[in-house]
């Protein structure tokens, strides 16, 4: 059965959405529901893989839902539910499936829920090239070319950035910037998602869905919100560095590995 969270603030909606999901989803299964957004932030944060897809309301009780992503690293399936159209463009910027408008029609709820079932059974079976490349890997037979510098626009400039130099990379506002020893930030002409591919996972590790860390800019690290971890990087970040907790397990890993 697939995992089901709802988040919305009204019963009358709660009670037509779940007859909704109940008809148009039969491989369905409600979890919780939940009608703010400090409910659900602390739910996630104890439940990190305790659902599959979320049905989300846009205005809670106490405040909008994208305030939610900010908070906590979503790994499920989001399908925002909303009475008002001018949401759409938030829901892209988050990486929602699918933005159905109240009140909800059956068909594009169960075009919806088609989505996430593909989606779902496509995270769940085995990349065969993957299990390959890892067999290939393991054998001795193959080693992956990591980038070893990347070369950047800087005003009438072009200036060479060396890997390990880089202390971390991060996204903002759909860019992605380096970070260098001595502090300066430098445009990458990559996604974030690209340049992770290209740098030496020994040596960096995605913490969070915006941003990479270099193994030698890390000083200290705190325990923060529960499981989750706060890093000081060197140099210092104007934001606090938290590793998401659905990868702290693996980046503690990484840390022993190294």
């Amino acid at each position: 059965m697939i995992r089901v969270l709802v988040v919305e603030d009204e019963i009358p909606a709660q009670i037509t959405l779940k007859k909704l999901i109940d008809k148009c989803c039969p491989d369905s299964r409600i979890v919780m529901t939940l009608t703010s957004v400090r409910s659900t932030i602390k739910w996630l944060e104890e439940n990190p893989d305790g659902a599959d897809v979320i049905f989300m309301d846009v205005e809670l009780s106490d405040g909008i839902c994208f305030e939610i992503f900010e908070s906590v690293d979503i790994t499920a399936n989001v399908i925002i539910t909303t009475a008002y159209d001018n949401y759409a463009v938030n829901a892209f910027k988050v990486h929602s499936l699918d933005y159905l408008l109240k009140p909800i029609v059956e068909e594009e709820l169960a075009r919806a829920w088609e989505r996430c079932r593909e989606r779902i059974e496509a995270k769940n079976t085995p990349n065969i090239e993957a299990l390959l490349d890892i067999v290939s890997r393991a054998g001795g037979s193959q080693s992956k070319e990591f980038k070893k510098r990347f070369i950047v626009k800087a005003g009438d400039k072009i200036v060479i950035i060396p890997v390990d130099e880089i202390a971390y990379c991060y996204s903002e506002d759909k860019s992605t910037y380096a970070v260098v020893r001595n502090g300066a930030r430098r445009l990458l002409d990559y996604s974030l998602d690209t340049v992770q591919e290209m740098l030496d996972p020994k040596l960096f590790f995605r913490i969070s869905r915006s941003c990479i860390v270099s193994i030698n800019a890390i000083e200290n690290i705190s325990k923060h919100l529960g499981t989750r971890l706060k890093l000081q990087l060197n140099p210092k970040a104007d934001d606090d560095v938290v590793v998401s907790r659905s990868r702290t397990s693996d980046f503690l890993e990484w840390l022993d590995s190294n």
